[in-house]
């Protein structure tokens, strides 16, 4: 099977969360709406079994590290030592009130899928996703999430995703014209956080996906995601901020962990660790294992944790490796920042489920007998 990188339509979020983009034609265009993440087809990562590509926001078919593949020099990262803060206190993870799938709930209260489609996925929260080109409205947007969640007292789940070359190319391709286009990106989504507590899910797929760049873009990406980190920790210090580890079928531990120190997550001045299995489907207790392994030989501040998108996978990977809207999937866990277990800081939806990866409607879009297929 082909590893490939969470997969995201340019046109809207395609992972499986609200997008709240602005400034670009398609469907995550004028307002938050809970879709899919946007990434296009996933390039395919070398999984330890033939791999085959996967479109959705994380790569689905992972495969080893390729032979051969070795970062490029990457922006020199100190790697503090220092305690880093407590993890967020488990006030709950904040809903908000704008997705593709409340629209959906709202409009068909007679359909015989309504109930279970509302109860069982439209009333947990997903994250929100950022994908637009167009910087102009993004930090009001972003400061009408998080201003949201703070009322509430909750967590709200935001995913920047504007990197230049997202998807290497895929269906999600898009982002930024340039590095320095999205350094000021950055900088305004950062100006839209506030002061309170907000979890940030750091361009999926930008690093498990980085083989595909020369040695020299893939340190000059590495630099702005240190960057990016930084931006987000100063403009509220409350944030925490997660970096992309793939999945379990992906990358092998030590590659992936000397990539993510490479980009910053190893310093607390830039991250509170790592993130897996975005619009993947690799079962939570492989993908607990696998941050688990990454973390401990990423090293950095003792308390760096992780987040895990649990959204699709509650049946665990499709054994053909199949990515695309894949029959028998399942609901994994609800989203909790009570995990019980060490160094896992949350369960998230980053994915919200029943968008469509492309297979079971066009990417991106809300298709109820697929969320149903998932909730039932």
């Amino acid at each position: 099977m082909v590893a490939v990188a969470s997969v995201v339509v340019a046109v809207g979020a395609v992972t499986g969360t609200m997008s709240a983009a602005g400034g670009e034609a398609g469907p995550d265009r004028a307002r938050p709406v809970a879709t899919a993440s946007p990434r296009p087809e996933p390039p395919p990562a070398a999984p330890s079994s033939p791999a085959v590509p996967s479109p959705s926001s994380s790569p689905s078919g992972a495969r080893p590290p390729s032979a051969g593949a070795s970062p490029g020099p990457g922006p020199s990262v100190s790697r503090t030592t220092g305690p880093r803060r407590p993890a967020p206190a488990p006030t709950g993870l904040y809903l908000h009130p704008e997705s593709r799938v409340l629209d959906w709930v709202r409009a068909n209260p007679d359909d015989p899928r309504n109930a279970v489609i509302a109860s069982r996925i439209a009333g947990r929260p997903a994250a929100v996703w950022f994908t637009d080109r167009d910087p102009d409205t993004l930090t009001s947007r972003v400061r009408a999430v998080t201003a949201g969640g703070a009322a509430q007292g909750r967590v709200p789940v935001l995913v920047p995703y504007a990197i230049p070359g997202r998807d290497c190319g895929g269906h999600s391709r898009g982002g930024t014209p340039d590095l320095d286009a999205y350094d000021a990106w950055i900088d305004r989504f950062a100006a839209g956080l506030g002061d309170g507590e907000v979890i940030v899910i750091l361009e999926p797929d930008s690093i498990a996906q980085s083989g595909c760049l020369t040695a020299g873009e893939r340190a000059d990406r590495f630099a702005s995601l240190a960057r990016a980190g930084r931006v987000l920790k100063e403009a509220d210090p409350r944030a925490r901020v997660y970096f992309d580890a793939g999945h379990s079928g992906w990358n092998a531990p030590a590659q992936q962990a000397d990539w993510l120190r490479q980009a910053g997550a190893a310093s607390a001045a830039s991250s509170d660790g790592v993130f897996s299995n975005v619009s993947n489907f690799h079962a939570t207790d492989d993908e607990i294992g696998y941050v688990r392994a990454v973390l401990d030989v990423l090293g950095g501040p003792p308390g760096l944790g992780a987040v895990i998108d649990t959204s699709r996978n509650g049946a665990g990977a499709p054994a053909d490796g199949a990515w695309c809207d894949p029959a028998g999937r399942k609901l994994g866990r609800p989203p909790t920042l009570r995990t019980g277990e060490a160094r896992i800081d949350g369960y998230l939806w980053v994915k919200l489920p029943g968008e469509s990866d492309g297979c079971a409607g066009a990417p991106g879009t809300f298709t109820p007998s697929y969320a149903y297929d998932l909730a039932r």
